[in-house]
């Protein structure tokens, strides 16, 4: 198997910091940005530190040159305006100019796609981010309307609630339906580094939860 070289966004979240832990046991190399370096203190010689912000176009594209494909697990930040589709549209640019094809981005179970059959729980809770989030739930749906858009071989992985732990459950993924309620941050990072060569989910949008 060829190890690829990872570009990651939000690599510091509850998400990422799993992943990154994972991509090292596995021995990937990862380019890592982040906004705040001197806060990370992780000095494994598989990581290279690129500071930057993912909002900034220059930024990503220092980060994604060199690599051999994208994981995004990016957050948004408190306080500041939504940055899912900010970040996405850098990051199919810089794909574009460094001709790097596979894009693996996460997200909520609020965002739509024309082939869903959501189930009422997670239908209520799509109406009810709209609701009480409607600025990032509307940027979510923007992001995954630019991956359709985009030539890129991207794969959108929409999650329910993110639990941090390093068990594994069975896990299950589903193109139209959420079933389960949760997955486990460790099971997230084992399918997200799944995805580097699986061309299974190609320009689609799967659920993935714990059963």
């Amino acid at each position: 198997m060829k190890l690829y070289k990872i570009a990651l966004i939000g690599g510091t979240g509850k998400a990422g910091s799993f992943l990154v832990k994972k991509l090292i046991e596995k021995g990937y190399q990862i380019k890592l940005l982040l906004r705040n370096p001197d806060n990370f203190s992780n000095q494994n010689p598989l990581i290279e530190v690129v500071k930057g912000d993912a909002r900034d176009y220059d930024s990503i594209n220092e980060l994604i040159e060199t690599c051999d494909a994208v994981i995004s697990t990016i957050g948004q930040p408190k306080g500041e305006k939504s940055i899912f589709s900010d970040s996405t549209k850098n990051v199919i640019q810089s794909m574009n100019s460094n001709r790097i094809k596979r894009y693996i981005v996460i997200t909520g179970l609020n965002v739509n796609t024309p082939f869903d059959n959501k189930n009422g729980k997670v239908k209520m809770a799509t109406e009810w981010m709209y609701q009480n989030y409607p600025e990032t739930t509307l940027d979510k749906q923007k992001e995954y309307e630019l991956l359709v858009e985009s030539n890129q071989d991207w794969t959108l992985v929409r999650l329910p609630l993110i639990i941090q732990t390093d068990e594994s459950f069975k896990t299950e993924t589903n193109l139209y339906d959420c079933i389960g309620e949760n997955i486990s941050a460790n099971d997230l990072s084992e399918f997200l580094i799944s995805q580097i060569e699986d061309e299974t989910y190609f320009k689609k949008s799967p659920f993935l939860y714990n059963l």
